[in-house]
């Protein structure tokens, strides 16, 4: 049986594939300078990184005779698109011009007017689109209006960057649910902390710095208590002018300690996610100090994604133990792995791994990431990849 979400990915893949000359939305190879202005989107719309959800992030950039006359990205949501501020920067002269956009011009009136008529109106010549919007609202009407209105649209362009940059964006519109990023370092024998719970630091000063950029490009972070009781940790981004996430604790009995960091909220929200009837005191605690409690009947990782996704989330990031790290796994609340390696070696027989217990008991029922990929960072090695979109579709 073909699932919403199955029939949703499937138009998408019909719609970013080379189609016939009729299609609105036919892939068309651009050039070396139509790639370099493409990047250069991305990195107007990068600096929007963890503010634009449930919005996606998009630079625009408007060029005329070679040389750039006009930029803009989306900021948040609720304000211009990127489209909008680079037309404002271009003005009149963008009659005429071209403009490259990571992401398909908008063709509804949402909180703002379509992008497509107002690049109609403005006259440019040509439009430069580096992946078709998921979003049904758009879905290649944006292009089809362009293209009837006899303006020559080009599609494709760094496509493949385009879609990395805002994964999540499309993840959240095609499952309905918010990307989950499960990030750990351990050791190389697949160690998290000794056995004493000490886990100060695993990886190296290179390796934190881009979990803190991984952080300030995430909507949310969830932490389990045991997490809060053991490291007590800030979980911001630590950079100068970044976005930090909300701090989401997972806690059923709310047996946590009175004095943690993540309940000092004036650089960082915190929300604390608890079952119906748990300390009452606690939860006032927590609210007179700026947390936000919210009371679920069953507290589960699935449970705590519907919630984050209710809230116009787009990614989250699992920086947990073991065992919720397990259960968000189970649940199809994980999506993508983030593995920090460092090359030392601590041993003990009790000393925490980062995933607890699936109740797998042979190899071949081992889960297979997928598209991976590994770098160096400093001395320690990440390891990124996917798991199967069948593992995320079931409990087993």
């Amino acid at each position: 049986m073909v699932t919403p979400a199955d029939a949703s990915l499937l138009n998408y893949t019909q719609m970013r594939s080379p189609l016939g000359s009729d299609s609105p939305v036919k892939t068309i190879v651009g050039s070396d300078f139509d790639a370099r202005m493409m990047q250069r989107c991305l990195e107007l719309a990068r600096r929007a990184l963890g503010r634009t959800s449930p919005n996606p992030l998009v630079g625009a950039v408007i060029v005329k005779d070679g040389e750039i006359i006009g930029e803009g990205f989306h900021p948040r949501a609720g304000e211009p698109h990127a489209e909008v501020f680079a037309l404002r920067a271009a003005g009149d002269v963008a009659d005429g011009a071209t403009i490259y956009v990571n992401l398909e011009p908008c063709n509804h009136y949402g909180r703002t007017p379509p992008c497509s008529q107002g690049l109609i109106t403005a006259g440019v010549a040509k439009v430069v689109v580096g992946m078709v919007d998921p979003n049904p609202l758009v879905a290649g009407g944006g292009i089809a209006r362009l293209r009837a209105a006899g303006i020559e649209v080009v599609v494709g362009v760094e496509e493949a960057a385009c879609h990395q940059l805002n994964e999540a964006f499309v993840h959240r519109i095609l499952y309905k649910r918010p990307l989950g990023i499960l990030k750990y370092a351990m050791t190389l024998d697949g160690k998290i902390a000794t056995t004493s719970g000490h886990s100060a630091w695993v990886t190296n000063p290179a390796a934190r710095g881009e979990v803190h950029q991984l952080r300030a490009a995430c909507d949310a972070i969830i932490v389990g208590g045991n997490t809060v009781r053991q490291d007590n940790p800030y979980l911001t981004s630590h950079l100068e002018g970044a976005h930090n996430p909300l701090r989401v604790v997972m806690s059923r009995q709310l047996n946590l300690p009175e004095n943690a960091r993540l309940w000092q909220t004036a650089d960082a929200p915190t929300l604390v996610l608890t079952e119906l009837g748990s300390s009452r005191e606690f939860q006032e605690l927590l609210r007179r100090r700026g947390v936000e409690v919210v009371e679920f009947t069953s507290l589960t990782p699935e449970q705590a994604m519907t919630y984050l996704y209710e809230r116009g989330f787009c990614s989250v990031l699992w920086e947990c133990g073991g065992t919720l790290a397990a259960s968000a796994i189970a649940q199809g609340a994980v999506q993508k792995v983030l593995a920090f390696i460092a090359p030392k070696i601590i041993g003990g027989d009790n000393a925490p791994t980062p995933v607890g217990d699936l109740g797998f008991t042979s190899m071949t029922q081992a889960l297979p990431l997928e598209r991976v990929r590994w770098r160096v960072v400093g001395s320690d090695c990440l390891v990124e990849g996917y798991l199967p979109p069948k593992i995320n579709s079931q409990n087993y």
